[in-house]
Order: structure tokens, then sequence, then C-alpha cells
């Protein structure tokens, strides 16, 4: 049991150096990417949510 785990433990250290890994400055650039694009459909689907219980509430008090 104890051989399995030390080889998992190798075997997963082996991979992790083929692994390739990004900059810092990609990470940033990727991080603001998903922070912006989440925003923007954030406030999509704000603009839509307003609009459509807009309609709702003229067509309820009506």
């Amino acid at each position: 049991m104890i051989s399995k785990i030390i080889t998992f433990i190798k075997e997963a250290r082996v991979e992790l150096t083929k692994v390739n890994w990004l900059s810092k400055r990609q990470t940033v650039n990727y991080t603001l990417l998903v922070i912006g694009v989440s925003l923007a459909v954030a406030a999509f689907l704000g603009g839509l949510d307003y609009l459509f219980s807009g309609i709702l509430k003229g067509f309820i008090i009506k």
C-alpha cells in the first residue's frame, strides 16, 4: 500500500515537470479577460431582467 502511494507521488512529480505553465503576465491577462467577460454577461442579463420585469409589470398593472 505504501509503495503504491510513493510510486504515485513519483509519477505525479514527473508529469508535473511536463506541464507547460503559463507566465505571470499570461495568467493576469486571462484572469482580467474572464472578469471582463463575466461582468459583460452579468450586465447583459441584468438588462434583460430589468426590461422583462418592466414589460411584465406593464401587463400586470393594466
